[in-house]
């Protein structure tokens, strides 16, 4: 089977072509056939490949080359794949959590006038993601980086017609270019200093070319991580996922969940040796999770829009990621992202729904009482946020987001602080994310159900929440029975976190503390949101400056709009006329002045038209005399 490895994002992008060529011409009922259909295929291979790897004895890795890209001056990339363990997760993630997401869309797009494009650009995103996470070359990786960036910029400004979702669309793409260029700049110099980008040559090479935390090692991790904030939306680059909002709701899903907010967590992981190797830098990596955790978190708290405190929770969710990643835990990390996918697919496909059903209401304080009306809505949206909010024992959650935990305090590279930020990130989780299932669903109707979702909806939900149940258990912790495959199949690939000498086993006190501290966030949430619904009015009433300043996300898009655009804005004015510009603007005056000369002799009047036909007859005749 592993020489089908080229068909898992040959498939997505074939269907992608035949919906961008004949879309418009197919019957409709054929656009989710193909859309879904390539996608889900893409699954199913990566389901017999990832058997066969796990089942091999060797568990070898599989390589696939294509063809040879490009070739010149010792610079010799190829268009070839490369399956690990890491790449073999990410794939599985991305097609089969892809391919849920297609089948609701079938359905949640149904009425939309762009429906072979949405699937078109659909397929397009599943491709490049993986084509990315598939790379066995640091260039082959950034054509997929650069593709998920495109895809963004297209599903974000799907619905074009309003301005806001074209300008939210645009934040997205410039803002993460400025990641993408630190990024770039890296990759320049690995090849400079080693003279490959073949990701397996730079993994063996790495430790024989630089020394632990010389300069040059510590900038190029610097510069990766740069392109690691853009994508995955860390400070300080994080303010243009809350506006990507403005797209349909399985476009929030795909990006928040299997594509593109992830690919920073899979570079970093990627390249960990060279992280490694920059303690500096993943010391930074660690110190940019905790605070992104945070603020996001905060910010959660204020929101309205029930799509954007799931925006600001995917944001501190990746804040986790980042914090075990700085702190070297590496398969929790991982392990994290897996569940994450999960359970935040399934909430924003819910919210989807929830909006839909309303008549696309996105306020929270405008629902209510839906608990009864859309009970598969209400138990799978459950599901899903006692897992984000990682109730004990019974949700993936927990067992993901309490490696973390364990690892933050434990780990030979953890501290007190970054514990400390991820406790108090864990007991703001469970507040904002409850307080979003008592505004929706319990209390007093505000809004009627006008659309009730159909089986294409409910069947994804249903089984993005047993996942969100289930596949915590496959990385059981030491003090519940020391289940860990999850770690023993990354193990080959990715460094193991060394816990601290002297550090005794206090794993299940810090499992007590973590579980105490999410029941009690979901018990906060229902005292002030259905004990004494009053109470949290009064509080913003209070303090109405704070509020506002977490609402807009710590007004970082002010920060940049007096920095970086009005300077920017301001100079161009300044600048617009100076000498350079000269020549073009008396070319301009001159082209207007001769194409106003030619408009009159465009009157309209015939009598016009016949004397002018006349003059130039007697002056072609009597040119033709005198010559």
């Amino acid at each position: 089977m592993s020489n089908l490895l080229w068909l898992i994002p040959a498939l997505p992008f074939a269907g992608s072509l035949i919906l961008i060529v004949a879309g418009s011409k197919l019957p409709k009922k054929y656009v989710p056939l193909i859309g879904s259909g390539s996608v889900g295929v893409s699954a199913f291979i990566t389901l017999l490949i990832g058997m066969e790897f796990i089942t091999s004895e060797s568990g070898s890795v599989i390589k696939q080359v294509l063809w040879q890209w490009i070739d010149v001056a010792g610079f010799s990339p190829a268009f070839g794949f490369h399956l690990d363990s890491l790449s073999l997760v990410f794939i599985f993630v991305i097609t089969f959590v892809g391919f849920l997401i297609h089948v609701y869309s079938a359905e949640f797009m149904a009425e939309d006038e762009g429906y072979a494009r949405f699937f078109a650009f659909l397929n397009l995103f599943v491709g490049s993601m993986l084509i990315l996470v598939l790379a066995d070359n640091l260039l082959l990786l950034y054509f997929g980086w650069e593709g998920v960036g495109l895809c963004s910029y297209l599903l974000i400004g799907f619905w074009y017609q309003e301005e806001k979702n074209g300008s939210a669309a645009r934040k997205a793409f410039i803002i993460t270019r400025v990641g993408d260029t630190a990024m770039a700049i890296g990759l320049f110099m690995i090849f400079k200093t080693m003279g490959t980008v073949n990701l397996v040559d730079i993994q063996g090479q790495a430790t024989s070319v630089w020394t632990v935390g010389s300069y040059e090692v510590t900038l190029i991790a610097l510069l990766l991580l740069g392109g690691a904030v853009g994508k995955s939306a860390q400070l300080p680059l994080q303010s243009w996922l809350p506006d990507a909002m403005a797209g349909p709701s399985p476009v929030s899903a795909l990006i928040h969940a299997a594509t593109m907010v992830t690919a920073g967590v899979y570079l970093i992981a990627r390249t960990h040796v060279v992280f490694e190797l920059a303690p500096t830098a993943q010391f930074v990596v660690g110190v940019l999770g905790a605070v992104t955790l945070l603020m996001a978190g905060f910010s959660a708290l204020t929101q309205y829009d029930l799509k954007r405190v799931l925006a600001y929770s995917t944001i501190s969710q990746i804040g986790y990621m980042f914090l075990a990643l700085g702190i070297g835990a590496w398969s929790s990390a991982i392990f994290h992202f897996m569940i994450h996918a999960f359970f935040k697919a399934l909430l924003f496909l819910a919210a989807g729904a929830v909006i839909m059903a309303l008549h696309h209401e996105h306020d929270m304080f405008k629902m209510g009482g839906l608990r009864k009306k859309l009970p598969v809505i209400y138990w799978t949206f459950l599901i899903g946020a006692a897992s984000l909010a990682a109730l004990p024992l019974i949700t993936a959650g927990f067992y993901s987001k309490d490696q973390i935990l364990w690892l933050a305090w434990a780990g030979e590279k953890g501290n007190t602080w970054f514990f400390l930020a991820a406790l108090v990130g864990a007991f703001i989780t469970a507040i904002y994310t409850f307080r979003m299932v008592f505004l929706t669903f319990f209390g007093e109707e505000k809004t009627q159900v006008s659309h009730v979702p159909g089986s294409l909806i409910n069947i994804p939900l249903i089984v993005l929440a047993v996942l969100s149940t289930g596949a915590g258990f496959i990385e059981v912790p030491h003090s519940l029975g020391h289940l860990q495959w999850f770690t023993d199949f990354l193990s080959p690939l990715l460094p193991i976190t060394i816990i601290r000498p002297g550090i005794e086993s206090t794993e299940w006190m810090i499992q007590l503390l973590a579980a105490g501290l999410s029941i009690g966030g979901a018990g906060l949430a229902y005292y002030f949101y259905g004990v004494r619904p009053s109470l949290h009015i009064q509080i913003k009433n209070a303090i109405p400056q704070v509020h506002n300043f977490l609402l807009k996300g710590w007004r970082f898009d002010s920060l940049y709009d007096w920095t970086f655009v009005k300077p920017f804005v301001y100079l161009s004015n300044v600048n617009k006329n100076d000498l350079v510009d000269w020549p073009f603007n008396a070319l301009v005056t001159v082209a207007g002045f001769i194409h106003r000369l030619f408009a009159f002799t465009q009157s309209g009047i015939l009598r016009w038209y016949l004397i002018g036909i006349v003059v130039g007859a007697i002056l072609i005749l009597t040119l033709g005399i005198l010559i």
